[in-house]
């Protein structure tokens, strides 16, 4: 049986699922009793649950994303795991991919952990990277948020400006990787090249239709669905094109 599907871990992210489900489920009561409590009539509750379940839906779409993107290198059991308590698509790729390069694996997020010491280096390197804002938060968030709070009242636009920056500095590292990311020389289409590049045009493609069809039917709505369907758009094109495009095109890199 192959390792990174273990029993062990499933279970251990089953159990995790059910406790953040029963957990979700205690509340839910709660409130409603006490919206009950303080007059609040049934109608309205239903229509608060209603779009309170449809809003997990785009955080739900990252992160199936995100266990996609991880499981042909760490398999679906740890990414599942994962995901079930933290993590987001930015860090996890990240550092899982910091920590392949890192321990050697060579091929990166597109191929199979084999090595058993490795998989638990790049486990252990997820777990211990998210740890620590998770102790610090508790400490210093309350003075973060006045400082940040301060800043935005005192000069909106610089700190839109810097939380913009930040952002399209990330993006920015994703998009490099693309067009001039250096693969393995013995891996067909390892690197950038015409794959690489046609996913990413196809998720940029995508998302500014999606931008502009929000922006033009007024759906406020479906502005949070814009991001996981490009990902997922760019994942289905990524596929597409691998069969469509002759062997010759579809594997040439030029890094």
């Amino acid at each position: 049986m192959d390792f990174r599907q273990s029993w062990f871990i499933f279970t251990l992210g089953g159990a995790m699922a059910a406790f953040i489900i029963a957990q979700s489920l205690f509340f839910l009561i709660r409130a409603w009793k006490r919206g009950r409590e303080i007059g609040v009539d049934s109608a309205a509750l239903r229509t608060t649950v209603a779009s309170s379940v449809l809003f997990t839906i785009a955080p739900s779409m990252a992160i199936a994303t995100t266990v996609l993107a991880l499981s042909n290198s760490l398999g679906f059991a740890l990414p599942w795991l994962r995901m079930n308590v933290i993590g987001s698509f930015i860090y996890e790729v990240t550092a899982a991919t910091a920590a392949m390069d890192a321990m050697g694996h060579t091929g990166g997020l597109g191929a199979p952990v084999t090595d058993p010491a490795t998989f638990s280096g790049i486990a252990w390197m997820l777990t211990i990277g998210c740890i620590l804002p998770l102790i610090l938060l508790p400490f210093v968030l309350k003075k973060i948020q006045t400082k940040i709070n301060k800043s935005a009242n005192t000069n909106a636009k610089w700190t839109d400006m810097m939380s913009a920056a930040a952002f399209v500095g990330l993006m920015a590292a994703f998009v490099a990787r693309a067009v001039a990311g250096k693969g393995e020389a013995d891996k067909a289409a390892d690197g950038a090249g015409v794959l690489s590049v046609l996913t990413l045009l196809t998720a940029i493609a995508v998302l500014l239709l999606l931008e502009w069809l929000v922006q033009k039917k007024n759906w406020k709505g479906a502005q949070p669905f814009i991001m996981p369907a490009s990902m997922f758009a760019a994942m289905g094109a990524a596929v597409l094109f691998a069969y469509i495009l002759p062997d010759h095109l579809a594997s040439f890199v030029w890094r």
